[in-house]
């Protein structure tokens, strides 16, 4: 299991924020070498904690105000085929394998509910899919986040490998 402690999750957190900020800037911010922030950077993504950077896209305002998400009844045998098919289909954004009544849930961006149908009609087409059953996202209140929980876990562990929190 990789460790974080409190600065680990103050520069995470900046870099949620805005993760144009340059390395200069989260130093001056917590407080800390220009080196230290680097050497955290750079050994948060070697461990795999921090997996990259991507832009977030209002997917409404290029054309795909609609989002749902569309659980999968499968034959299991054939996920692996399921899960290509799927990937092959542009408005699919995501897919979490389930345990319970249904096996995936696929995250969709779509431009209508017409189109929706349309899509759902694809993903049954492909071979091993049993039953779609689609529940509409109308808001987000809370977005993805992480930062709570990395603050939750890293309470107690002190601000920095061997200093204590300021």
């Amino acid at each position: 299991m990789n460790s974080i402690d409190r600065l680990d999750a103050q520069i995470i957190g900046r870099l949620t924020v805005d993760a144009r900020t340059s390395v200069a800037d989260l130093a001056a911010d917590l407080g800390v070498s220009r080196a230290t922030v680097q050497t955290r950077i750079r050994r948060l993504e070697e461990t795999g904690v921090l997996l990259g950077f991507r832009p977030i896209i209002d997917l409404s305002a290029v054309g795909m105000p609609v989002q749902a998400l569309v659980s999968l009844e499968l034959d299991q045998r054939k996920m692996p085929h399921v899960v290509t098919g799927l990937k092959a289909l542009p408005e699919v954004l995501e897919i979490k394998i389930q345990a319970g009544h249904e096996d995936l849930l696929v995250h969709v961006a779509i431009s209508s509910l017409e189109a929706l149908q349309v899509l759902t009609a694809s993903i049954v087409d492909i071979d091993g899919v049993r039953k779609t059953t689609s529940t509409f996202s109308v808001a987000t209140p809370i977005p993805y986040r992480v930062q709570p929980l990395l603050d939750h876990i890293t309470a107690d562990a002190g601000w920095g490998r061997s200093t204590p929190a300021p």
